[in-house]
């Protein structure tokens, strides 16, 4: 069950013209059955190893590549991961699990739900795209002997719905905007639903930095985040030069969270095109990164995500719509790991800062009971708990 917890007042909603995904449903996926996760601007997972807040996170994350037109079999490569344990198979030994989403924004409140088979072959099996009176788009798959599902979407013309077959490995609201004309007032509806819960999606960046690969040297042109922010050095590179505000505001943050002084945080050419990323410490002392901790690499790496941006981030934004509409949101695991309580109450003042901005969205995995728990809390994040 999920719980949410008083704290602080809470952070400011966006703007009402950003699609915005304010909801992630889990109904029968992992170890999750009838959740359901709201989110704010910064919202904090908590609970005990094992109480399901990867799972949130990798549900969202799917969500979002299917909403940028990703194949199933991509963003699940390992769906009997995800079939609850208990589930039993149908009479067609068939298996799988339910996920969805709400995204609001000019539209209003729409829902996204997903049923998945995983077993004996990955496949949609039904999709709903719906809002508070209406329902723009539904598929079933109707024959298992073929590779489509039977959809019907909202027309409100002479016909009021329209029927054809979609395949049954893509999101069908993503692929909305080719197949209805846009020619009824209710055709119209379909696409400004679908093109909500798409923008909503894509704006999505998933981040785990992995201090391992973050201590090697990279090409200078990989300059846009990795997931795992293993090319740091070649971002630190463009931004530095970008970006004199937000470089100087990282500084500042690395002072606060690293050992010992901070002059600057940048990158250094290493020859053949390469680049590696150094901490100055002032007075002619410059230290590799590869010198850093774990700890102290994460927080580095999480500072410079709350601190840029989609041109900056490796995201699949709509290239169509106009940033200023599109609202960006990190999904960030293991947001305190490794991290000491200095670190911990540094990052999540930062991440609240950015969030009641409207610069981002963030949604942290944290330890239960841990330092950035009780950060996130103070900060007024919406604190969600996966343990109870």
């Amino acid at each position: 069950m999920t719980v949410l917890r008083r704290g602080a007042p809470p952070l400011p909603g966006p703007s009402p013209n950003r699609p915005r995904v304010t909801r992630i449903r889990l109904s029968a996926f992992a170890r999750h059955r009838g959740t359901a996760i709201p989110l704010g601007p910064f919202t904090a997972l908590s609970g005990p190893s094992g109480s399901g807040k990867t799972s949130v996170l990798r549900a969202f994350a799917a969500l979002a590549g299917l909403g940028g037109g990703a194949n199933l079999a991509d963003v699940f490569p390992d769906p009997r991961a995800y079939v609850p344990e208990r589930a039993r198979p149908d009479a067609g030994k068939r298996r799988g699990f339910h996920i969805g989403c709400t995204v609001e924004g000019p539209v209003g409140p729409v829902r996204l739900d997903l049923a998945v088979q995983a077993e004996p072959e990955l496949r949609v099996v039904g999709e709903r795209l719906t809002g508070p009176d209406i329902t723009y788009l539904e598929t079933a798959l109707r024959d298992p002997g073929r590779r489509d599902v039977q959809a019907a979407w909202h027309t409100a013309g002479s016909v009021p719905v329209t029927r054809g077959p979609l395949p049954d490995d893509l999101l069908g609201t993503a692929m909305l905007p080719l197949r209805v004309a846009g020619r009824t007032e209710g055709q119209r509806k379909v696409l400004a639903a679908a093109e909500q819960v798409v923008v909503g999606l894509r704006s999505t960046f998933s981040c785990d930095p992995d201090p391992a690969r973050m201590r090697t040297p990279v090409r200078a042109v990989a300059d846009r985040l990795h997931s795992g922010c293993d090319n740091l050095a070649a971002v630190l590179r463009r931004t530095g030069s970008e970006c004199g505000h937000r470089h100087a505001l990282l500084v500042a943050a690395a002072r606060a969270g690293l050992v010992g002084p901070v002059a600057d945080v940048r990158a250094e050419p290493t020859g053949d095109g390469y680049v590696r990323a150094v901490v100055d410490r002032g007075d002619g002392v410059v230290s590799p990164v590869e010198r850093l901790a774990d700890g102290e690499l994460r927080y580095l790496a999480l500072a410079l995500v709350l601190l840029t941006g989609p041109r900056v981030l490796a995201v699949d934004a709509v290239a169509e719509v106009p940033e200023a509409y599109q609202s960006l949101t990190v999904l960030a695991d293991g947001f305190d790991r490794g991290l000491d309580r200095t670190q911990c109450a540094e990052l999540t003042a930062l991440a609240a800062r950015m969030c009641a901005r409207g610069h981002i969205r963030l949604v942290a995995a944290m330890g239960e009971g841990s330092e950035a728990e009780r950060g996130a809390r103070s900060a007024g994040a919406a604190m969600v708990d996966l343990g109870r």
